[in-house]
C-alpha cells in the first residue's frame, strides 16, 4: 500500500508544480508538501524542475516544427486554390504572350552551361561508391553529400598532376537538356526559358544543351570526351536539318568554353577542328551570352585563395568554429579547397587583362562609383556633372570624394586598402617564392589532415606574403603560384590571363589564349551578332580585405575580415563592392560590347554587330513570386521576362536593331572609356 500511496503523492506532486510554475520559490515550498521529509521533498522537486528544464528546448523545437509545417502547407494550398490575379501575377508567360504576337521557331538554339550548374554522372568508381553507377553526383539532390561526404568528395576531385580523371574513377557528364534545365529539385537554371521556348514551337529537334564537364580545362574536355567535336557536329546537323543558322546562348563560365569553341573550331587538326575561317559564318546567326565573365571575376580568386566569397565569409563570421573545425570529421573549407583546386576550369575565370583592365595601386575604372541606392547616387551623379561640391545629403558629398582603390584586389588588412601607394610595402615575388621549399614547412605533422598545399609553407614565408601588403592583377598570379603551384602548373599551360601586343603572331594559335578575348579575334563572320545580357543594380564583389586566421598549422592561414567596413558604404564585410549581377562586376560583363569589340578594330577585324542589354535587377513583389521575374542575380535571370523575351525574338529572327539596340542603366560607358585600351 505504501508504494501506491507514494506513487501517488508524486504524481500529485508533479501536478501541484504544474499550477505553480509561475510562483515564487517560498510559496512553491509551502504548495509542494508530500510526506513531511523535506530532505526527501527537496530532492523530488529538484528532480522535478530538472525534467521540466530539460525538456523544455526539445517543447519549443517540435512547436517551431509544427507551425513551420503548418504555415508551409497553407500557403501551398492558397497557392494552389487563389485565382492568379489575387495572387498579382502575369497570367500567361512570355512564350504564349509571343505566340499570341505571331513568332514561331526559326533559327535552332544551342544552350552552354556555366559552371556548376551542369550535371554530373558516376560511371565508374571506388567501392565505398557502391550503387551510384549512372546517378548524378553532381546537379540532383545531392544526398550523397550527407551519406558519404569523403566519398562524395574523392569522387568530385580531379587529378592533380594531369587535371583529368583520378584513376579508378569516371565521372561524367550527363546528356540531354536534363543536364542543365534544374541544378536541384525546384531550382531551375534553364528550364523557364526552354518551357517558353516550346510555346513558339521549339523542341528537341532544335533545342541542344551543350553537355561537357565543367571540371575539366576547356581543351581537355575534347581531350577526354571529345566535346568539341560533338558539339560542332551538333551545330551543323541542327543547320542541315532545319534550314537557318543557329542562335548560342552560353551562360556565365559558358561565355568563356564558346569562345574558346569559336577558335577551335576555325583552327587546323589536330589541336582544333579543322572547320576553317568562314565555319562561324556558316553556322552561327548570333552568340547571346547571359552573366558573361569576359574578363574574369574577382570571386574566383577569393575561392582559389581561401575558399571564401563574401556569403561564406559571413557565415564563418557568425559561426567561427564550423567551417573552421572539424564536423564529423571533416574540416569543411579545407576540403573545399582541396578539390576546387583540381578543376581547372576555374582558371578561366580569373581576372584578366592586368592592371590595364582592373586597376593598379592608385587606379581603377570604378573609381568614384556610388556604393548608395539608385536614387542617391544619380543625385551625386547630377551634382558631379554641375561641378556642384554641396548636396542636400552630405553623406553624398563624403561618398563622392571618399576614394577606393578598387585595383588592389587582395589587401591585407584594411589600412592596406587605403594607405596611399608611395608608404605602402609592395611584394617582393622573389622573397615570397623563397619561402615555398623551405626546411620549416608545416606538413610535416599534419599527418591526415586536409592537404590544401598551405601545409608545404613556412610560417615566414605566410608572414612575408601577407603583412601590410596589397596585390593588384599585374602580380595576383604571382601570388597565386605561391599559394597554389600545382594548379598553376597546370593553369600556365591551360589559360592565359594577359593583353596581346600583336594577334596576328604565331604565338596566339595556341589553345591557352582562345578563351581569353583580349588575345584572341573574334570570327570572320561580319553578319553575326554578339550579345552581351547581364543583370545590374546588385552588390558585386571586386577587392577583398584578408586577415591571418587563428586556426591551427593545418588550416589555411587566411580569411577574409569579415569585421572591416567603411569606404563610404563601398566596403561591406571585408569585402568591397561594386555594380554588378551578384557574381559577375559589369565591367567584366559588358566592356567587351560596350568598347572591346564595338566597330572594326584588332579584336573585331570585320566589325561583327555587338549590343549590350543589360537588366535592372527588381526583387520579387510577392513570397508567391518565388526568385523573381525582374531579377537581375547571375543565375536567377535566367527567369526573367524581359531576357526570355529577347532571346526569344532573336531565335525567332530578330536582330539587335529590332529588339533596340544598346540599353544601358549601369556606368559601363564611363567604366569603359577609362580603360586606355590599344585597340
Amino acid at each position: 500500500m505504501a508504494p501506491v500511496l507514494r506513487k501517488l503523492l508524486y504524481v500529485e506532486a508533479v501536478i501541484n508544480y504544474k499550477k505553480s510554475s509561475f510562483l515564487s520559490e517560498k510559496e512553491k515550498e509551502k504548495k509542494v508538501v508530500w510526506d513531511g521529509d523535506k530532505k526527501k521533498d527537496d530532492e523530488r522537486l529538484r528532480l522535478v524542475v530538472k525534467r521540466r528544464k530539460d525538456w523544455r528546448c526539445v517543447d519549443w523545437c517540435c512547436w517551431l516544427i509544427g507551425y513551420i509545417c503548418t504555415a508551409w502547407w497553407l500557403l501551398l494550398f492558397l497557392y494552389n486554390t487563389l485565382p492568379s490575379h489575387y495572387l498579382q501575377l502575369p497570367v500567361e508567360p512570355p512564350g504564349l504572350k509571343l505566340k499570341k504576337e505571331g513568332l514561331r521557331e526559326l533559327h535552332p538554339v544551342v544552350f552552354v552551361p556555366g559552371i556548376v550548374t551542369g550535371g554530373l554522372e558516376l560511371w565508374e568508381g571506388r567501392p565505398c561508391a557502391h550503387g551510384l553507377f549512372r546517378k548524378r553526383v553532381w546537379g540532383g539532390s545531392f544526398t550523397e553529400i550527407f551519406k558519404r561526404p569523403l566519398c562524395w568528395l574523392e569522387h568530385m576531385s580531379l587529378d592533380n598532376e594531369t587535371g583529368l580523371d583520378p584513376p579508378g574513377i569516371r565521372v561524367r557528364p550527363v546528356p540531354g537538356l536534363v543536364a542543365a534545365d534544374y541544378f536541384g529539385p525546384g531550382y531551375f537554371v534553364w528550364a523557364v526559358l526552354i518551357e517558353n521556348l516550346a510555346h513558339i514551337g521549339y523542341e528537341g529537334k532544335n533545342m541542344h544543351m551543350t553537355s561537357y564537364d565543367w571540371r575539366l580545362s576547356f581543351q581537355n574536355t575534347e581531350v577526354r570526351d571529345q566535346s568539341l567535336s560533338r558539339l560542332k557536329s551538333k551545330i551543323e546537323l541542327m543547320v542541315r536539318t532545319n534550314g537557318h543558322k543557329v542562335v548560342v546562348v552560353p551562360h556565365s563560365m559558358g561565355v568563356l568554353y564558346f569562345l574558346h569553341f569559336i577558335k577551335w573550331v576555325e583552327a587546323p587538326t589536330p589541336m582544333g577542328g579543322g572547320g576553317g575561317p568562314h565555319w562561324c559564318h556558316n553556322h552561327i546567326k548570333a552568340v547571346m551570352n547571359i552573366g558573361p565573365a569576359f574578363l574574369g571575376v574577382p570571386k574566383a580568386l577569393s575561392g582559389i585563395f581561401s575558399a571564401e566569397a563574401k556569403d561564406i565569409a559571413f557565415a564563418r563570421a557568425m559561426a567561427p568554429y564550423v567551417l573552421d573545425s572539424d564536423i564529423l570529421g571533416l574540416q569543411t573549407l579545407g576540403h573545399i579547397m582541396r578539390v576546387s583546386r583540381t578543376w581547372d576550369s576555374i582558371m578561366s575565370l580569373l581576372p584578366k587583362g592586368g592592371e590595364t583592365i582592373w586597376g593598379d595601386l592608385d587606379w581603377s575604372p570604378e573609381e568614384g562609383y556610388c556604393c548608395n541606392s539608385l536614387k542617391d547616387c544619380s543625385k551625386a551623379y547630377v551634382n558631379q556633372q554641375s561641378g556642384s561640391g554641396n548636396s542636400s545629403n552630405g553623406k553624398l558629398d563624403a561618398t563622392r570624394n571618399e576614394k577606393v582603390h578598387y585595383g588592389r584586389i587582395i589587401s591585407f588588412g584594411k589600412l592596406s586598402s587605403q594607405l596611399p601607394s608611395s608608404i605602402l610595402e609592395r611584394p617582393d615575388s622573389k622573397v615570397v617564392l623563397f619561402g615555398l621549399n623551405s626546411p620549416t614547412g608545416r606538413n610535416s605533422s599534419c599527418g591526415g589532415e586536409v592537404w590544401t598545399e598551405y601545409h608545404e609553407m613556412s610560417k615566414e614565408s605566410i608572414r612575408a606574403v601577407a603583412e601590410g601588403k596589397a596585390y593588384t592583377s599585374g602580380n595576383i598570379v604571382d601570388l597565386l603560384r605561391f599559394v597554389a603551384p600545382r594548379l598553376m602548373r597546370r593553369a600556365d599551360s591551360q589559360f592565359s590571363h594577359g593583353i596581346a601586343d600583336d594577334l596576328d603572331h604565331p604565338t596566339y594559335n595556341h589553345y591557352r589564349y582562345w578563351s581569353n578575348p583580349l588575345e584572341t579575334k573574334l570570327p570572320n563572320a561580319p553578319e553575326m551578332e554578339m550579345y552581351c545580357l547581364y543583370g545590374v543594380g546588385i552588390p558585386t564583389e571586386r577587392s577583398y580585405v584578408y586577415k591571418d586566421s587563428p586556426s591551427d598549422k593545418c588550416s589555411i592561414p587566411f580569411k577574409i575580415d569579415s569585421g572591416a567596413s567603411g569606404g563610404g558604404g563601398c566596403l561591406k564585410g571585408g569585402v568591397y563592392l561594386v555594380d554588378g549581377d551578384e557574381s559577375v562586376p559589369v565591367l567584366s560583363a559588358g566592356f567587351m560590347c560596350a568598347k572591346g569589340w564595338r566597330g572594326k578594330n584588332r579584336f573585331n577585324p570585320e566589325g561583327m554587330p555587338t549590343h549590350v542589354r543589360e537588366y535592372r535587377h527588381l526583387p520579387p513583389t510577392n513570397l508567391l513570386e518565388g526568385r523573381g521575374m525582374q531579377s537581375g542575380a547571375h543565375v536567377d535571370i535566367m527567369g526573367n521576362v524581359a531576357l526570355i523575351e529577347d532571346i526569344m525574338r532573336v531565335a525567332a529572327g530578330a536582330t539587335g536593331r529590332d529588339i533596340g539596340g544598346d540599353r544601358i542603366y549601369s556606368q559601363i560607358l564611363q567604366f569603359s572609356e577609362r580603360i586606355n585600351l590599344p585597340l
